[in-house]
Formats: C-alpha cells, structure tokens, sequence
C-alpha cells in the first residue's frame, strides 16, 4: 500500500490562548488534488503554514509514511514539499528567469545542475512566462505573478505542492487558466494541497476536500459529493451551486 505524500494527525495551532486550528487530521495522496475550503478566519492558510512548518503546532507531520519530528521549512523543501504562499513574495526587481532560477536554488546546493532543465519545463507549462523571461517580475499582471509564484515553486521538483488561496485577487477568467494549470501538473505526479476561499472553483478541480469551520473539520469527502452537499450549496456556492462549469 503507498504511503500518503502528506499525512496531519490531530495538528493544532495556537496564537497566545487562542486556538486557531484545532486536532486536524488530513491525508494527500500521491497524484492527488486536496482542497481545504471554509470562511475568512477558518483557520485554513494557518493550517498549511503549520503543515508547511512555518507556525508551531502540535500534532504529528508525516510525508511519504516517515514522521517529521522537528517540522521546518528546511527540513519540508529538502522532503520535497513545495509552498505557494497567498502574497506570492517575487522578487519584483528581479527578471522572471532570475525569480525561477532562485527557486530552483536547493536543488543547486545540493549538487543537482539541473536547472536550465527545470526552467524548461517551467515554459513549457507556462509559455507566457517564457514571452516575458526578461521582464522585471513587478511589470506582470496579477495572473503572470501568480504563475511565475507558481512555477518558481516548481522549480524544486515538489512531489507536493501546497497553494495558499492561489485566486486570490485574480479576475474571474484568470482564476480559470491557473486552476486548469494546477490539474495539469496531477498528470506530471505532483501532488496538491489547494487552500482556497472560492469553494466553487477548488472544488471543480480537487479530487477530495475538507471543509474547515472554526479551527476544526466540519466536512470531508470527494470533492464532488461536497459540491452537490445542501449544505455547502448553501453556504459556499450560492444558487446555482449545482451547475457550477468546471474551470
């Protein structure tokens, strides 16, 4: 039986007596998308900061069936875990091809020169990026910045990649383009940990989702069983819930 790539058991989060997160359990599989979805203050982007080692927490992180001890943003990367943090952080003074040879830069310390390889692949994923290789990264668009955010990521070769509200202040049609990139990369083995407000769009294109409500798990299950759920109709997609087109 394969090891799940991502494994939470019982992870919680404070900040100070608050509790943010509260004894979450959740599994990626290999080849799989996750979305975690919920409300403003769910708890959801502390949770994958948590996952990502960026918050302490409590709790167990396992990757690939091996528990990670001391969970570090160090200790993640070197595993092969990949984050697309929401404020996306490029260097905006930098060109795009700069942004993504940085993010290829741990796979150079550790002797692996593979990143022209890399970057290739990255265009061929992301062609517009390709157009603008020259460009300062703070002349992109919002979409442009998101990919470049996204393809830097992939420049480590994740075998996970966790995506923190990757939709976040992008246009209806764009939103689109970037989720119909992330099911793409199912296909080259990566697996995904979507964190997204916009239930309709993460679920359209996750294979299974938790719905985050107060720190906890309210919900959990194919995505597509919760996309046709009264409940998250109601809550989360609105009227018309059940029609949502696929991104």
């Amino acid at each position: 039986m394969t090891n799940p790539v991502l494994e939470l058991k019982r992870v919680s989060v404070c900040y100070g007596v608050v509790e943010a997160v509260h004894q979450v359990d959740l599994i990626v599989n290999p080849g799989e998308i996750v979305t975690v979805i919920g409300p403003n203050g769910a708890g959801k982007s502390t949770l994958l900061s948590a996952a990502m080692g960026l918050l302490p927490s409590t709790g167990e992180v396992w990757l690939d069936g091996k528990l990670i001890r001391r969970p570090t943003v160090e200790v993640l990367v070197a595993s092969g875990v990949g984050l697309v943090p929401e404020k996306r952080e490029l260097f905006g003074e930098m060109s795009v091809e700069d942004n993504l040879l940085l993010g290829g830069f741990s796979r150079w310390r550790r002797g692996q020169r593979d990143q022209a390889d890399c970057r290739d692949e990255v265009f061929a994923i992301f062609p517009r990026l390709q157009e603008r290789r020259a460009q300062m990264a703070s002349t992109l668009s919002g979409g442009e910045r998101q990919m470049l955010a996204i393809g830097r990521a992939l420049m480590a070769r994740p075998k996970l990649l966790m995506l923190d509200e990757p939709s976040l202040g992008l246009a209806p049609l764009i939103v689109r383009e970037v989720l119909q990139v992330v099911a793409s990369l199912r296909a080259r083995g990566v697996a995904i940990l979507l964190v997204e407000q916009n239930a309709r769009a993460a679920l359209a294109v996750a294979d299974r989702a938790y719905v985050l409500e107060m720190g906890s798990v309210a919900l959990s299950g194919a995505a597509g069983d919760l996309a046709s759920d009264p409940r998250i109709i109601e809550t989360y997609l609105g009227i018309g819930g059940r029609k949502a087109p696929a991104p």
